[in-house]
């Protein structure tokens, strides 16, 4: 799943069959990011950060996002970012974005006890996943790039019409961005 994998050996051979192998069965090794809030989410957010699981990437301290934040905007599933050391801290922070993955986030708030099961198979109909706070009512939705997100987007702004989630857009892709809304069909 990751461009790792596909590391040269030192004397710039390919790896062995067995050696390749062995490096595919290994567990890609995850680590944190802190993503500092803006005060006007920290002020309802118990934390200044938010701390994201992260991969590394073939170029020193760029990492790509391995989970869907539930409070950072701009920041998407698998999207490449570059983060610093901050040795006071001690942890890595973000520094910039890199590029896009072509996912999307997006989230929910449920307003209605009733609505989760509506939510969770209307996503499930469009293979995205999704992380549940623990509060059981905020959901960080990754939206993968195959998805028709004027679909999506159109069946949530349904539920959201009856006042049973409220939807926000915190990481639109390029290729969700482009897709207009498809019109209602009457058939």
């Amino acid at each position: 799943m990751s461009s790792e994998n596909s590391s040269v050996t030192k004397g710039g051979e390919l790896p062995s069959g067995e050696a390749k192998a062995e490096q595919e069965s290994k567990p890609e090794r995850l680590f944190k990011v802190a993503f500092d809030l803006p005060e006007e989410t920290a002020s309802w957010v118990p934390a200044s950060a938010e701390l994201l699981w992260t991969g590394k990437t073939s170029v020193k301290m760029e990492v790509q996002v391995r989970n869907t934040p539930f409070y950072v905007k701009g920041i998407a599933f698998a999207d490449i970012v570059r983060v610093r050391a901050d040795h006071e801290r001690r942890e890595f922070v973000f520094e910039e974005f890199v590029a896009e993955s072509g996912h999307s986030t997006i989230r929910i708030i449920l307003k209605d006890d009733k609505v989760q099961e509506v939510a969770d198979s209307l996503l499930r109909s469009f293979d995205c996943s999704w992380e549940i706070d623990s509060t059981g009512y905020l959901w960080a939705i990754d939206v993968p790039p195959i998805v028709d997100y004027s679909l999506l987007k159109a069946e949530l702004l349904r539920i959201a019409n009856d006042g049973r989630i409220g939807i926000e857009e915190a990481a639109l892709s390029e290729v969700h961005r482009e897709r207009p809304v498809s019109p209602k069909s009457d058939t």
